[in-house]
């Protein structure tokens, strides 16, 4: 069955994770995806490991795990995009294409007659997404980052963590590059709206500016909309919620769960679950208002409470009292959760030198067209001769030369 973006071209120039991540998605949905790379290095990702995978007797474009995560579905084509060879085969290759994603330093690629304005020239349908870490405008433009750092600039991290007065206390990154994977989902969203100005509403295309910092400003959600209303800073509340009380994890005999009573009615039926009545009348937890006000008094009464049983005892106790409840899974636990598995976020497809390799399922799933095609990432330069024989219609005494002046 036909994919959503089926048809589509996608020129993918960046490296490391938000733009990677973002032509993956793209991938997934069918659009066809030639990833450039350096030659004999690829993208710096490439070595962001251990762990690898075992790739046999390949010494070029060895595969860590963090490439393989965002990299799938794709072609790579090795380009040196510092030879004049090399620059005229993006530019023919721009010039076939509806998408280009890159993420250089601003102005980088201008100085290769790579920017926007320039390959707008040669297709002025071009959807030309760079994503940066302070986007193409503003005082901050030139500087280089990295995720923790706009976690850091943009407020994520001040209320990430346990407050001061805590053990463990202070400012606290989340695990993962959570800015760099909100920006590939921003990005994914503002090209296929691009694509669809261009194709249905008489549109050209255009340049998508996207900026990690804005990203991280815009994931603060509502606690940004609350200090705007209220002058209010947002404290640090550790694993607890800032909906309904409780909203937080608490210790069992032997692991956590978390649990979130989201209204008057759920903390109802968890006060009975866990054999606490004493606690909904309570003139300091009636309400929900009551038990924002005194979070911490309340979660005193309940942390001694959850210690007394395992998690599986409390698990069944407040699913069967309606209440919303998890366990805390490391992520081996996450992959052997029934859900999970029904769900398939677990893939296991072949490497042509590899052998199986696991990946993480895309998330999405369409009645008609899911996101089933799944295709192992990339050997550094696998596909470079195909593809400038197929798509620029060059022949093997060609693609010799230019692998003799260094271009591929």
């Amino acid at each position: 069955m036909t994919r959503p973006l089926e048809g589509i071209r996608v020129l993918d120039m960046s490296r490391i994770l938000a733009g990677p991540l973002t032509a993956q998605w793209l991938a997934d949905l069918g659009a066809d995806v030639i990833k450039i790379e350096r030659p004999g290095t690829g993208d710096d990702s490439r070595l962001y490991g251990p762990p690898f995978l075992d790739t046999g007797a390949e010494a070029d474009g060895r595969m860590s795990g963090f490439y393989a995560s965002c990299n799938r579905n794709k072609k790579s084509v090795t380009v040196n995009l510092g030879s004049a060879g090399g620059q005229k085969i993006i530019r023919d290759l721009a010039a076939q294409s509806d998408i280009l994603v890159e993420n250089f330093r601003v102005d980088a690629l201008k100085r290769h007659g790579l920017d926007y304005e320039s390959l707008k020239s040669v297709n002025p349908g071009l959807i030309y997404c760079s994503i940066t870490g302070f986007g193409q405008t503003g005082p901050y433009r030139h500087r280089p980052g990295y995720d923790g750092i706009f976690q850091a600039l943009g407020g994520l991290a001040s209320v990430s963590g346990h407050a001061d007065d805590k053990p463990g206390g202070g400012p606290m990154k989340v695990g993962i590059s959570i800015v760099d994977v909100m920006s590939s989902y921003q990005a994914a969203f503002a090209i296929t709206a691009a694509l669809y100005h261009r194709d249905q509403n008489g549109g050209v295309g255009q340049h998508i500016d996207l900026s990690l910092l804005d990203v991280g400003v815009a994931t603060l959600s509502h606690y940004a909309q609350n200090f705007l209303i209220t002058g209010q800073v947002p404290k640090r509340r550790g694993n607890a919620g800032y909906g309904g009380v409780p909203s937080q994890n608490f210790n069992c005999q032997d692991g956590a769960i978390f649990l979130t009573a989201g209204n008057d009615l759920q903390y109802q039926r968890l006060c009975k679950a866990i054999c606490r009545p004493d606690l909904i009348d309570h003139p300091l937890f009636k309400t929900n208002e009551l038990r924002t006000a005194n979070r911490d008094a309340l979660s005193a009464q309940m942390e001694t409470t959850f210690l007394d049983k395992p998690v599986s005892v409390w698990l069944e106790c407040l699913e069967r009292a309606e209440v919303p409840v998890a366990p805390v899974n490391t992520i081996d636990k996450v992959f052997a959760d029934p859900q999970i598995q029904h769900r398939q976020m677990l893939q296991n497809v072949s490497h042509p030198t590899i052998g199986q390799v696991p990946l993480v399922a895309n998330p999405l799933r369409f009645s008609n067209t899911p996101p089933t095609a799944y295709e192992a990432p990339p050997m550094l330069g696998a596909d470079t001769r195909t593809v400038l024989m197929e798509r620029l219609g060059l022949n093997e005494v060609d693609c010799d030369q230019l692998a003799h002046d260094g271009v591929i």
